[in-house]
């Protein structure tokens, strides 16, 4: 698998009504039938396909010859509120129509923003296959029978941005709550008056049927969902978060990290990526933490934490304090308005330099 930068002349874009979605980018006819990648971009709650235009645009204009961009349209508006389990099933079979209609293609990636990550994460467990030779119980050595796919094709890159992988529940993970427990509180009993189900799913308070809540069973492989296997997949998992400003999704549960294992950071002084201000590769690990007192932790949080730190993710810090729009920060992180701002061109540049061909 080949992981290298690309940098290409701007293109004029056209685009295709394919499976539901509004687009898929595209440039010439010579481009189209020799790129071979898919890359997902998956709208977060109350979103839509056009939240990811600009970075869909930025993407095939780059890299035309390589990747095809379909922007979901499955989950829309308030569809976005029926939970994080029926957007993942509508997702994986809009992908599987994508997949159908274009046979070149051989890999597959996910850009997905906010809730929308948490959708990619259920749809990847449905989409998943293991490799042939587990199902044959044949031995095959140093052949694409020997990998695990998704709907067919190799897992690349899973990418979410500012996306709550440790849920919304207390302990400062959502911010305009202001950690103030009694809002907290609050924020539990009534969630699920404004975001339906996803809300639930978001606080960790659905019980379907005596199951443990969705965010817990997608740590493991459950039933037909193969939620870490499919997510171990993929050649690399990177998580962009907020450092803060962003008053929907807190640092922590963006960034998959504890209270004590979050960065100290400066303001960039990198003129290619002015808001990104911090950046490790995290290896997968697969034992207890050691608490400290510093660690103030719910036992629902630090079970996610553990459960998702068995792969290894490449966490990406940004930063909007010195932008106009840093009230803004949770949408700015994944899109630009030519209009409006220029803040997260960055974000998107450095997504697609170090994205894996």
């Amino acid at each position: 698998m080949e992981c290298k930068m690309i940098n290409g002349d701007v293109c004029s874009s056209t685009s295709e009504e394919v499976a539901g979605g509004e687009d898929v980018f595209r440039c010439t006819q010579s481009d189209v039938s020799s790129a071979d990648h898919l890359v997902v971009m998956v709208n977060g709650i109350l979103g839509s396909s056009a939240d990811w235009k600009f970075a869909a645009e930025q993407f095939v204009n780059t890299i035309p010859d390589k990747v095809l961009v379909h922007r979901s349209e499955r989950n829309v508006a308030i569809q976005t509120l029926d939970g994080v389990d029926v957007m993942g099933e509508r997702l994986s079979l809009e992908v599987l129509e994508v997949i159908k209609q274009k046979p070149n293609l051989h890999k597959i990636s996910f850009v997905a923003h906010s809730v929308g990550g948490l959708v990619a994460r259920f749809a990847i467990g449905k989409l998943y296959r293991p490799p042939k030779f587990f199902l044959e119980g044949l031995s095959v050595e140093n052949s694409e029978e020997s990998m695990a796919t998704i709907g067919g094709l190799v897992p690349m890159n899973f990418i979410t941005v500012a996306t709550p992988h440790l849920g919304s529940r207390g302990n400062k993970q959502v911010p305009f709550l202001f950690g103030v427990s009694v809002l907290e509180k609050a924020a539990v009993l009534v969630i699920h008056w404004i975001f339906r189900r996803t809300g639930r799913h978001l606080f960790l308070t659905d019980d379907d049927e005596g199951k443990p809540p969705l965010l817990k069973r997608m740590l493991e492989d459950f039933g037909d969902c193969h939620f870490m296997s499919a997510l171990r997949s993929f050649h690399r998992r990177v998580a962009y978060s907020n450092v803060g400003c962003d008053h929907i999704v807190g640092w922590r549960t963006s960034s998959i990290r504890r209270n004590t294992e979050l960065p100290k950071w400066e303001d960039s002084v990198n003129e290619k990526y002015p808001h990104i201000v911090h950046e490790e590769l995290c290896k997968a690990y697969d034992r207890e933490h050691d608490f400290t007192n510093d660690d103030i932790i719910f036992d629902s949080e630090e079970e996610l934490v553990t459960g998702l730190s068995r792969v290894s993710w490449e966490k990406v810090d940004v930063s909007f304090h010195n932008s106009k729009l840093r009230f803004a920060a949770h949408s700015v992180i994944q899109v630009k308005d030519n209009y409006l701002h220029t803040d997260g061109v960055d974000v998107i540049q450095h997504m697609i330099d170090h994205f894996c061909f």
